[in-house]
């Protein structure tokens, strides 16, 4: 969830020239050594080198660490934040953080206060570079964070939030993916935030996956593939570092690895028909970071280790294989599928041995700090393994102009985030998403003189992506907007008898209602819902707000359409396809079972209807 707070954000000024010169003087300083400073311009090869050379062991373990940390401010968090983080990191603040272990890299969270607004974003950002900079040899830090958007997004309102993958697996589009993460990329990059844990190229062929789902672009791997390329370069040609994930592919699976410890039972050349197309392409398109999978897949490495600790797969697939040299990050190693084996003393050194680079948000810091340390004093790493991915680090960094422009401006913000020509771009590609798989009778679109007075019902699930929400609000507010007057009634995801009958009591004064579905199942309330509406004879249009598999729970609807999530720019577009303003141009990324024989396909990919 998103932080609703409206307290202060620290200092909102930019740093002066002269803070901004003293801060990089440390980098500098530490180059300056190697040959000419780069305040003239990025460290070459060769400086940075020289300056891996030089870093104390210490300081290359801090490197290779990206790690969470509670509150809007470097320094001066609220007390609430502090407290967090004297309990899980053993610091007050960020600052402090960087100063103790020379992290590499920090990631930011809604739920750890890091994400109230852009301005505040900025600031964070700027305190952390300063913080870091102003160290002895201090060198700027990457910051990252999970801005997928669709369902998945750390960064809301009033930045500009895209339809998630699998909606723009409907478009299919790769012009709208470039878009997306042009778009996406420039507001990141405002804002401080130079790494995102994006795009997902897992291919998602499991309808019951729990973790992915329509997080990814689809079901096919060669439209997958050719979106993350082009969501890559989006986001990569406007500076900041894309990252395809879950390698070697998270998306059969009915296991959720932030709960459990998956398997994949893929053949090995069923992975590579299935899964690799999509990891292939982006490292074609030069992507800056691949994230490792939690999870085994015994036909590419039998040992029962998941791949985020496994050498076969990362470093004889991904790095000898397929030829990739960039910077392999962790998922996140407080999940449960990387903790299951080992602890979390043996996996960071573990993930290391296996050809990781960045290793993220370990649970306990202060353990896995040191048992990398202890790891290369003991002989079981190699200080000049450490040496690899360092420079690795720093030559990401260096790509990223982080060592020529550490800072960002308020000015910057104010310029790009949220503009008017980036939201409405947004609107522009979410339209060109909405999936019309039913529509009997040409009942859409709706006629405002015909059916001018509309019910909207259904699930209201918590808003994501600082989203406005609730669904049903957001809805009802576009019809209105649209020239209906629309009434909205949550009913939730698990109505009630006594709920389904308020609701059918309220439809007799409608002339049609609208209902959000939210991943329906067999004999679940929102099924009977839907069965009652239907039944009272009022037109009935079905709204999947999440996955598209809804329809084939609801065959008694007359009109049904996908949105692929419920985040305000989907919901709106949606609406604008039931009050026809636009036509619906979206066909499934994904194939849809029938409900009673799951082997039968009741909507292949690349169906849908238009008017």
């Amino acid at each position: 969830m998103h932080d609703t707070g409206t307290g202060s954000t620290g200092n909102t000024a930019q740093p002066s020239r002269r803070t901004v010169l003293a801060a990089t003087a440390g980098a500098a300083g530490a180059l300056a050594a190697a040959g000419p400073s780069h305040a003239a311009g990025a460290p070459d090869d060769k400086q940075l080198r020289a300056l891996v050379s030089r870093m104390t062991l210490e300081e290359k373990v801090g490197q290779l660490f990206v790690m969470r940390v509670y509150g809007h401010s470097a320094t001066t968090p609220d007390q609430a934040d502090v407290d967090a983080n004297l309990k899980e990191i053993g610091v007050r603040t960020a600052a402090e953080l960087v100063a103790k272990y020379r992290v590499g890299g920090i990631i930011y969270f809604a739920w750890a206060h890091n994400t109230r607004e852009p301005h505040q974003i900025a600031d964070l950002s700027n305190g952390i570079q300063r913080a870091s900079l102003e160290l002895p040899r201090g060198l700027p830090v990457i910051v990252s964070t999970d801005q997928e958007h669709g369902i998945v997004a750390r960064v809301g309102r009033p930045a500009t939030l895209f339809p998630g993958a699998m909606a723009v697996g409907a478009g299919g589009s790769r012009s709208d993916a470039r878009t997306l993460g042009r778009i996406a990329g420039r507001e990141l990059r405002a804002m401080g935030i130079r790494q995102d844990y994006s795009p997902v190229a897992d291919v998602n062929v499991n309808p019951a996956n729990p973790v992915i789902g329509v997080r990814s672009f689809g079901a096919d791997p060669r439209a997958v593939a050719a979106l993350v390329a082009a969501e890559v370069a989006g986001y990569q040609g406007s500076g900041v570092a894309a990252t395809a994930k879950h390698f070697p592919g998270h998306g059969d699976t009915n296991v959720d690895s932030h709960t459990g410890f998956p398997t994949i039972t893929h053949s090995r050349e069923l992975w590579e028909k299935l899964d690799a197309p999509p990891f292939r392409a982006a490292i074609a398109a030069g992507i800056d970071s691949i994230m490792t999978a939690h999870l085994m897949v015994p036909a590419l490495d039998d040992s029962g280790d998941p791949a985020t600790l496994s050498r076969p797969i990362l470093t004889g697939i991904l790095r000898e294989r397929l030829g990739y040299d960039g910077v392999v990050v962790t998922d996140s190693l407080g999940m449960e599928g990387v903790r299951t084996k080992y602890g979390d003393d043996r996996v960071p050194v573990l993930a290391l041995k296996a050809g990781v680079d960045q290793l993220l948000n370990p649970p306990d810091l202060d353990l896995a700090w040191h048992a990398v340390l202890d790891a290369v004093r003991g002989g079981e790493l190699t200080e000049a393994r450490l040496d690899e991915s360092v420079l690795r680090i720093l030559r990401l960094k260096t790509k990223l102009g982080l060592f020529r422009a550490p800072y960002v401006s308020q000015g910057g913000v104010d310029r790009t985030v949220g503009t008017r020509a980036h939201l409405a771009a947004a609107d522009r590609i979410a339209e060109r998403t909405t999936t019309l798989l039913v529509n009997e009778g040409r009942l859409l679109p709706l006629s405002r003189r015909r059916y001018p007075k509309l019910l909207v019902v259904g699930a209201d699930p918590a808003s994501p992506s600082g989203t406005t929400g609730p669904p049903t609000g957001v809805l009802a507010a576009a019809l209105t907007g649209l020239g209906f007057t629309a009434t909205a009634l949550s009913t939730g995801t698990s109505p009630s008898a006594a709920t389904i009958a308020r609701a059918v009591a309220a439809a007799r004064d409608a002339d049609a209602v609208v209902a959000a579905t939210y991943n329906v199942t067999a004999g679940s309330g929102q099924k009977t819902l839907v069965d009652q509406l239907v039944a009272t004879g009022k037109p009935v249009v079905a709204v999947a707000i999440r996955n598209p598999y809804d329809v084939a729970q609801l065959p008694s609807v007359p009109a049904c359409l996908a949105a692929y999530s419920w985040t305000d720019v989907e919901l709106r577009a949606a609406a604008r396809v039931i009050a026809g303003r636009v036509e619906p141009r979206g066909t499934l990324p994904v194939p849809v079972q029938r409900a009673d024989d799951p082997e039968q396909v009741l909507y292949p990919i690349g169906y849908g209807l238009t008017y």
